[in-house]
């Protein structure tokens, strides 16, 4: 159970660099992007290619990143420069990635099981069970803490204009078109980061493993949210990462229940997003009922007074 436990934690670390890239499109540009289901498989195809072919873990990883920029700017122009409804260009941008990804992999499946990977550098630099947990932990802190800064500058105060209110940013005459490209290629470029790693860490990147992935990632912000808050960006970025974290636990716990198996995880993931969803707004109807009666209950009392 312990063991378990651990891993989800540490598979939670990871896939959180994913979730603070749909925070990205989800929160801060208020864009439902789908493509981030294709993206987060472009960074595992891109850097699992790049490792069989014998190059640096590091670098192919890297590579990765940059490809799911570019994902994320042409879903971007499509919407941007072509007219086509968000959804719409997410949708088309997720389709068109599956024989992309396809056509780099050669295969559905590149196994990385005997290749030198990120994890397995890591593995052999600190001789530890904690070692890839606490690198990947410093790793996501870092991409948390430069995405608190970037969301503080000019740039970053523009994005989030975008995303609360487009037409004033309009009426100043600003190219909101080109900021939401840049925003959407930023964020599926965590996206494909952490798809990268996950392939790694797995031990092998599969052309159908993004599938529902934009349902984690929201899964793992509205948790956060929920359980941390949102009232600043540093603590809405944090409570990203601890969403992650606890959503991955959450699944693990639920997976250890006798009558579920493997097979099931995307109906608790499902669950686990209703709930996160319901439940808030659930509370808030009996807080503002509760108030509701004490305020007649008082004037009740003026009244007999």
């Amino acid at each position: 159970m312990l063991t378990a436990l651990f891993g989800a934690v540490e598979s939670g670390v990871i896939y959180a660099i994913m979730a603070l890239g749909v925070y990205l499109s989800f929160r801060v540009l208020d864009f439902p992007d789908l493509t981030v289901d294709g993206s987060f498989v472009t960074g595992g195809a891109v850097a699992s290619i790049m490792i069989v072919n014998g190059s640096d873990p590091f670098v192919a990883t890297m590579a990765a990143l940059f490809a799911g920029f570019l994902a994320g700017c042409v879903t971007g122009i499509l919407h941007t420069k072509g007219g086509i409804n968000p959804l719409l260009s997410g949708i088309l941008m997720m389709i068109a990635l599956y024989s992309i990804n396809l056509r780099i992999m050669g295969k559905p499946n590149v196994p990385l099981l005997a290749e030198e990977t990120v994890i397995t550098k890591i593995e052999s630099w600190f001789a530890s069970d904690w070692s890839i947990l606490l690198f990947m932990l410093v790793v996501t802190l870092i991409i948390k803490f430069v995405t608190d800064l970037f969301l503080k500058t000019e740039v970053g105060l523009s994005l989030r204009a975008v995303g609360d209110n487009e037409g004033m940013v309009r009426s100043f005459s600003a190219n909101t078109g080109w900021m939401k490209v840049l925003g959407l290629g930023l964020s599926n470029a965590l996206v494909a980061f952490s798809g990268a790693l996950v392939a790694q860490y797995n031990g092998f990147n599969d052309v159908g493993m993004g599938i529902g992935m934009i349902v984690i990632g929201l899964a793992s912000v509205i948790i956060g949210e929920a359980v941390v808050g949102h009232s600043k960006i540093a603590r809405a970025t944090l409570a990203v990462v601890v969403g992650a974290i606890l959503y991955r636990i959450i699944v693990t716990l639920a997976l250890r229940i006798e009558f579920l198996d493997t097979g099931d995880m995307k109906l608790i993931t499902a669950i686990i997003v209703i709930i996160a969803l319901v439940l808030p707004k659930i509370i808030d109807r009996q807080k503002a009922a509760s108030r509701k009666k004490k305020r007649l209950q008082q004037l009740g009392g003026k009244a007999n007074a």
